[in-house]
Parts: C-alpha cells; structure tokens; sequence
C-alpha cells in the first residue's frame, strides 16, 4: 500500500513537472518571437509604387513628350537596365561615380545598373558603328543617392532623353534641344521656367585665368555645381578646406563664376544676356583666354539661334552652371522651373553636348559628337500630382467609352456578344463579371470611372433587336 502511495505521488509530482515545463517552453518561444525582426511590407527606400491615378497622370505626361520628340523627327532604342561596371565608372565625375549601384553575376563579373541614359546611348554608338542619328529614350535608371521624394528624386526614377549625334555645323543641334525642352514645359503647361546655358571651355578658361591647376579641374567644377543647393560662402570654404585651393583663388573664381547673380541691373532675358556677354568678354582675366573667348563666341552664335527658335526670352547665360559631368566637352545647359512653389523642385531638364564620350569606348576611328537633353520627368511628375491634389479634379485612369449594361437577369451571353462586337469595331467597351448584376450598380460604375455611355439591354430591347444608349452624365437616353 504504501509503495502505491509512493508511485502515485511521484507520477504526480512528474506530471507537474511536465506542465510547468511546458509553460516555460511557450513563454520561450513567445520571448523569441518577441525578440525577432517582425517583417515589414514595404517598398524599398527611394522607389515606390504607382496606383491607376499616378499612373494616369505619367502616361498623359510622357504621351507629351513622346509626341515632342518624334514632331522633331526622332527615333526610339532601348539598352540594358545594367551594363559592365568598367562601361559606367569614370564618366559621371567626382559626386555621380559614388551613386552608381554596383552588381556582380554568379561567374563574377562586374556589372551596375545604369545611372543615366547617355553612357548607354555611347556605348550603343560604339557597339554598331553608328555616326548619325536622332534619337529619343525613355526608361528608368538607378542611383545610390539619399532621396527625397517629397521634391520629386527617387533611388529609381524614370529619364526621357533627346540625343542628336553626328557632324553639324555649330550650335544648330543644341538650339534645338533648348527648343525642345521649352516646348515639353509648355505642352505640361510649367510656362514659369528659365533656360540656363553655359559652356565647359568657358568655365575650363575661367579655371585657368583663376590659377586653379588643370588636374583639380573636375573636382573644383564638382564643387561649383552645387552652387544651385548652397550659397557661395559654403562652396568657397569646401575648395579650400577640403580641395586645398587658395583663399586667393577662390575670390578670383568668385568674380566670374557669380557674375549673374553679383550683377546688380534690373534687366532680365535677352538684355540681361548681352550684359553678362560683355563684361565677360571685355573681364580683363580673360581677355587673353583664347579658350574662353571662343567659348562666349558659341553662346553668343547659340542665344542668336534661340531667337530664331522664338526662346530667347527663356534662355539666361549663367557662369555658375557647371553641370558635373565629366563627359561635357562643350555648350552645357539646365532647365529651372520659378516661381514660390515650383521652385523647390528645382531643374528638370539638363544636358549639353559630350563630343569625346563615344571615342571612349572605341579602339580607333574618329569622334562621334553628339548633344542631348535629359528631362527630369519624375519632377514634372511630383509637380502634377501635388496640382491634381490641390485642385481636387477626378484623373480618368481608364479609357473606357461603353459599358454595356443589363436590366434584367439571365443576359450575361447578350451583354458577351455585344461586347465582342465593340471590341471587334475598336471601341473602348467593358462589362459587369457578374452574371445577374444590378442596373443601378453598373450606372454607378459607369459614374465612378467616368464613362460617358452605357448601353442598356433587357428583354423588350432583344425582342426589338435594339438597344438603348444612355448618357451617363446627363441620364438621358
């Protein structure tokens, strides 16, 4: 009896055991799932996704723009999203060769995904041995920068590039690009913008008038493209603290490459421009720079050829336009948009002309000049999504212009059949997936999505072999 009582109490005792065991190994396992990283779903930092309204308002701008560059005879290609790393790497200077994504393939090559559209374009002239061609390109490209999506810059974004490649006389191909530009911000009506134009050799003459010695020429035009972001005192202490150029120097660079801004008249445009043009030809620095002088005699060629183009209201010369690119060999230009709420978007169109980019990657034969424009299309974005929000206007994200609709039950195959029908004559039609729907439903639908016509089926109307059309915005039928 005893050694009963004994087992029973043993087997007790291990049951309890097991319970309190059992208890501890749920909280472990509570405590772990605590502590683990909880997945969030989201999109990766600098991209993001595009809903029918967003994609609605991109489709009608990039329609626009298509619609420019092919008025102006161009012809479209597409290239790689990514290429070989060696193809991209020291083309994009100081700053842009930090923000390419780099990529390696199982058997370890290098690639990285493309950082703008222009290296491509060259890389593609090279390939095919192509010496002529207007050319437009609209696909994304991806840089490793911090975004701020708020002022319309992504990690992944989409470009529309405009290229003229091939030997022409001066400044013709590059008056055309401006042209082209102007025309896109009107068509997406931004009328308050400005046309910068500058020009490399001028800004390589002011270098050297200055002092600043030849190999920190890329790195101190790295610097004066920021001038757009920071005020001038923040550039100066950045090319002598961390450039180790001299206070002396800087001051020098000072006097001409802000010579717009310290220019204190009231004149604006074409008068502003023949100011500018003067002083700097007539600056007693660079008098002697043959380089500079041929320079301002290009901008003064191209603001005549922009006249004929009926822009040169819109086109300022300004010296601090450095544009940092490192494939620039020639007339370089920015498009900017005014005003108290735009102009926190900032540039949205750029470029200029690259004469020795394609020769970079060829072995032998002669230079491929070309010209380009690229427009920051993602900014024009941001700017029409934020006016289609405060202007609280309905974006038709689809194109449908009939719905066919029925009145009663047992009509799905009518309302099959006159759907193929519309289909088959290309006329924009849809229909309900329900079997049996209500007709106020489907008129509903109709009003919501902003279709104009629904054509209503019941069975008087089949009998008749009709059908009655209603306007959906009006109800009358």
């Amino acid at each position: 009896m005893m050694q009963e009582q004994l087992l029973s109490l043993i087997r007790q005792q291990g049951d309890l055991i097991d319970i309190e065991v059992s208890k501890l190994l749920d909280l472990k396992a509570k405590l772990e799932d605590g502590n683990q990283k909880k997945f969030v779903l989201k999109a990766p930092k600098g991209t993001r996704d595009y809903g029918p309204t967003q994609m609605a308002i991109r489709e009608e701008v990039i329609q626009k723009v298509v619609q420019c560059f092919k008025r102006h005879g161009a012809h479209t290609i597409d290239t790689p999203v990514f290429e070989l790393k060696e193809t991209l790497t020291g083309k994009y200077g100081e700053e842009g060769n930090k923000l390419i994504y780099d990529l390696q393939d199982q058997g370890g090559e290098l690639l990285a995904l493309r950082y703008d559209l222009t290296v491509p374009f060259a890389r593609y002239l090279a390939m095919n041995k192509i010496t002529n061609i207007k050319r437009y390109h609209i696909a994304k490209v991806y840089r490793r920068d911090n975004p701020a999506m708020t002022r319309g810059r992504y990690r992944e974004f989409m470009q529309c590039d405009f290229d003229i490649a091939g030997s022409y006389d001066p400044m013709i191909p590059e008056a055309e690009c401006l042209k082209i530009v102007a025309e896109i911000m009107n068509a997406v009506d931004l009328n308050a913008f400005e046309l910068k134009v500058n020009h490399r050799k001028l800004l390589d003459g002011i270098l050297t008038v200055c002092g600043v010695p030849e190999d920190q020429f890329s790195t101190i035009c790295s610097s004066i493209d920021k001038l757009d972001k920071q005020p001038w005192e923040e550039i100066r202490l950045e090319m002598i603290n961390e450039k180790g150029l001299s206070p002396d120097v800087s001051d020098k660079l000072e006097k001409l490459i802000c010579l717009r801004q310290n220019t204190c008249t009231a004149a604006s445009g074409k008068d502003l421009n023949a100011i500018l043009l003067e002083e700097l030809s007539s600056h007693s620095m660079l008098k002697s720079s043959d380089v500079a002088q041929a320079a301002l005699n290009e901008i003064k060629l191209l603001l005549s050829y922009c006249e004929a183009f009926e822009i040169e209201d819109k086109v300022i010369l300004d010296p601090s336009l450095a544009r940092g690119l490192d494939y620039y060999t020639g007339c370089i230009y920015e498009a900017v948009l005014l005003g108290e709420d735009e102009s926190s978007v900032g540039s949205v169109a750029g470029g200029g002309r690259y004469d020795k980019l394609v020769n970079m990657f060829m072995t032998k034969g002669k230079d491929v000049p070309c010209v380009g424009v690229s427009i920051g299309i993602e900014r024009i974005f941001a700017i029409m999504e934020h006016k289609q929000k405060l202007s609280g206007e309905k974006v038709k994200s689809i194109e449908t212009d009939v719905f066919v609709a029925s009145a009663q039950k047992n009509l799905i195959k009518y309302r099959m059949s006159i759907c193929s029908e519309l289909w088959r004559s290309s006329i924009k039609a849809e229909m309900s997936y329900k079997a049996n729907p209500k007709l106020l439903q489907q008129l509903q639908y109709c009003e919501e999505n902003g279709i104009p016509l629904a054509v209503i089926i019941g069975e008087r109307e089949i009998e008749k072999n009709i059908v009655k059309i209603r306007d959906v915005a009006s109800r009358q039928e």
